[in-house]
């Protein structure tokens, strides 16, 4: 019953794809026996994986899984079963009379119409086989199957709160549930509990006795938890709300179990009655037995004081800063204004680096064990503020008490001149004028530097846009140009933006004295200026030839940002041309060739929001840096982290939420820790490089959308 869901597109790729291995085997499905009867049109899985390597190479083995989790086929044995038993034995047949495929035609078919196939299956195949694994019986999942589903439970609204640990344990026993019919009661107000759901696709009516519908629950929220918790029957009646519901499902006794793992495995450590610290036992150390050494204890929250000090304990002299214990450090420093300012840091490392000598001569042992561990204490302190420095550089210049702290109480002094500020001045035509100057920089300095320019920098009102397109220069110009000198630009902005500006950004800047956000705020309204800029072009050009080549321009452009890894002004670009004033100019569009109108829909597919954006994820994971990400995507990630968890648990620092947030930052380390010269061109001309930098853009949606009525009547 499930294949009615199944949209055309879908099917006629896998017909397209059916007739090609039935023209490269003629034998594939034939009449069969199976103890002594005889049944029609069967193949063996084995066959269909042997026939997928020969006639249409490997690619078609990861497409072959795609069709079986779309469910084209059916087991003979089981008639009716949605999930294949994946056995090299087990007969299948397709759907003939669901799916059409017996009326398929012998011709053969176009290779365009196959590419395309393949193009929408592939895509779809990541989707569909976590929909298999999750399907699978959870004793039956492989160590990779797990961390398939604990990558996805990390986008999921109802476990954005979950530890880690907590999210590993559910991935091995999360149930899939699916309910075909809008209406059907999943269970009744007062019955027992026996499941907690979380919503995977579709949503929910949630009725109580006398109030009738009290919420709607959607695709990432949960239900059925508290019944669960405080063993009362159920206080609300679930009702689906739409067709093809899907659920993932934690059972009571496993539920239970996972919460009575979570508190065996945490310790908690107090001072005068009070936790100050709040620890859980890795994996490693739960195999491994090592309960006494804290390297296998991740920080969970606590107080400053004593995460700084546990954090201390684990630093390792002889590490490059690149190992996991460092890592938490570097997550420790790049949030910590967010619980502590500065001066407090700076206070406590000066606290601990008085205080090793007092332990030490408290301590028993030789002084030449006391030396040892006085300098060892030290020369941790020292790195950890090494760090610190290297982290945050120039910005540690805006706390005067950080800058006395450095050059008076510890033995070093150094600042990155390299963390500069990208400021952008308005001319008087409306242009921007971008300078590259130090974050420390006066406003004196920056006047003086407007003024070697030779411009004339009296400020105007701010104008609504041009009124003229620029359709004849971009004529001139070719589309890998452009796109490359877009990436040139943005490369610029991003290795501009500090990472601590994103904490700044999620947080609010003004919860942090001193804090600037100006280079990941103008990399921001870059992502803007694009998309309207795209906008812009098409409404104002008139003529309905040119604009049809604009608009195969434009295409041509986001599929080379996608070549050169740029993928913040791959989407601005798409989400231009997705823009309900340019989908509508349907004589436009008329005019676009069908090879052109193919590329545009196969990178259409990489905007798919569904599943948290899962197509683009799925893609920058087998990106290797240097790249561009997404950047709105990325800061919505924080911005749900930020939510969807306290700062504070039971007055202690949430050090997990800290963690994962860091995490994300990372990311953008990750992103620039290459240089992009090597997967750029050379620069192109300078009048290119101006017109990109000084873009003209409408940034009125209202006036965007009466232009395109106008031009395309």
């Amino acid at each position: 019953m499930f294949i009615k869901f199944l949209s055309d597109r879908v099917v006629k790729a896998a017909r397209s794809v059916y007739s090609v291995m039935i023209e490269k085997n003629p034998g594939l499905i034939r009449d069969r026996k199976h103890h002594l009867k005889t049944y029609r049109y069967l193949f063996w899985r084995c066959d269909l994986q042997r026939v997928c390597w020969s006639c249409l190479t490997a690619f078609l083995q990861f497409i072959q899984r795609v069709l079986f989790s779309l469910l084209c086929f059916v087991s003979i044995k089981v008639k009716h079963e949605l999930n294949f038993l994946d056995k090299d034995t087990q007969f299948y047949r397709f759907q003939d009379s669901q799916f059409g495929l017996n009326h398929i035609s012998n011709e053969k078919d176009s290779e365009d119409e196959l590419q395309e196939a393949l193009s929408l299956l592939s895509q779809l195949g990541p989707d569909a086989l976590l929909t298999m694994i999750l399907r699978k019986c959870p004793s039956q999942r492989s160590p990779e199957d797990l961390e398939v589903i604990y990558e996805e439970l990390l986008h999921v609204k109802a476990a954005a709160h979950l530890s880690s640990s907590v999210r590993k344990e559910l991935a091995a026993v999360l149930v899939f549930e699916s309910h075909a019919k809008a209406g059907t009661v999943l269970f009744s107000q007062g019955d027992k509990g026996t499941s907690w759901y979380i919503i995977w696709k579709g949503s929910v009516n949630v009725i109580t006795h006398g109030k009738g519908l009290v919420t709607t629950l959607h695709e990432g929220e949960d239900f059925g938890q508290l019944a669960l918790l405080n063993e009362q029957p159920r206080a609300a009646t679930i009702i689906l709300r739409e067709d093809n519901c899907h659920f993932l499902r934690v059972d009571k006794q496993d539920f239970i179990r996972i919460l009575k793992d979570v508190e065996a495995n945490t310790v908690r450590l107090e001072e005068h009655g009070k936790t100050v610290l709040v620890l859980e036992k890795s994996a490693d150390s739960t195999e491994q037995g090592g309960a006494g050494n804290s390297s296998k204890y991740t920080v969970m929250s606590g107080t400053p004081e004593k995460i700084l000090e546990h954090l201390l304990e684990t630093i390792k002299l002889e590490s490059n800063g690149n190992d996991a214990l460092d890592c938490c450090v570097s997550d420790f420093l790049l949030t910590h204004k967010v619980f502590m300012p500065s001066s407090q840091l700076c206070l406590m490392c000066y606290t601990l680096n008085q205080h090793c000598t007092y332990q030490a001569q408290l301590a028993e042992g030789s002084e030449q064990e006391k030396t040892a561990y006085v300098l060892n204490i030290k020369q941790k302190v020292v790195k950890l503020v090494g760090q610190w420095v290297a982290l945050f550089g120039l910005h540690l210049k805006e706390d005067p008490i950080a800058l006395d702290f450095l050059e008076h109480d510890v033995t070093f002094y150094f600042l990155s001149s390299s963390d500069l500020v990208l400021y952008e001045i308005y001319r008087p035509d409306n242009k921007p004028l971008t300078l590259m100057l130090p974050v420390n920089t006066s406003v004196q300095e920056i006047m003086s530097a407007l003024g070697k320019t030779g411009e004339d920098h009296t400020p105007l009102k701010e104008q609504q846009g041009p009124e003229q397109g620029t359709t004849d220069v971009l004529e001139q110009m070719s589309s890998k140009d452009i796109a490359s000198e877009l990436t040139n630009y943005d490369w610029e902005l991003f290795t501009a933006m500090h990472e601590v500006e994103l904490v700044y950004y999620i947080f609010g800047r003004h919860k942090f004295p001193g804090a600037i956000t100006a280079n990941l705020e103008r990399f921001v309204r870059r992502f803007n200026e694009v998309q309207h800029w795209v906008l812009t072009e098409l409404c104002l050009c008139e003529d309905l030839v040119k604009r049809a080549m604009l608009l195969k321009k434009f295409i041509k452009i986001a599929s080379v940002l996608k070549e050169q890894k740029n993928l913040n002004s791959f989407f601005a670009v798409m989400f231009g041309l997705s823009n309900s004033a340019i989908q509508r100019l349907y004589k436009t569009w008329e005019r676009i060739p069908s090879k052109t109108k193919r590329i545009y829909c196969s990178l259409e597919r990489l905007m798919d929001p569904s599943r948290n954006h899962r197509a683009y994820r799925l893609a920058i994971a087998k990106l290797s840096p240097p790249y561009i990400p997404f950047m709105p995507l990325l800061l919505k990630d924080m911005t749900f982290i930020h939510e969807g968890n306290a700062n504070y648990v039971d007055k202690l620092v949430n050090f997990e939420k800290m963690r994962m947030l860091a995490k994300t930052v990372k990311i953008v380390r990750g992103c620039r820790s290459q240089p992009y010269d090597h997967a750029l061109p050379l620069r192109t001309s300078t009048n290119i490089r101006h017109y990109i930098q000084n873009l003209k853009v409408i940034d009125n949606q209202r006036k965007l959308t009466q232009l395109s009525r106008t031009i395309d009547c």
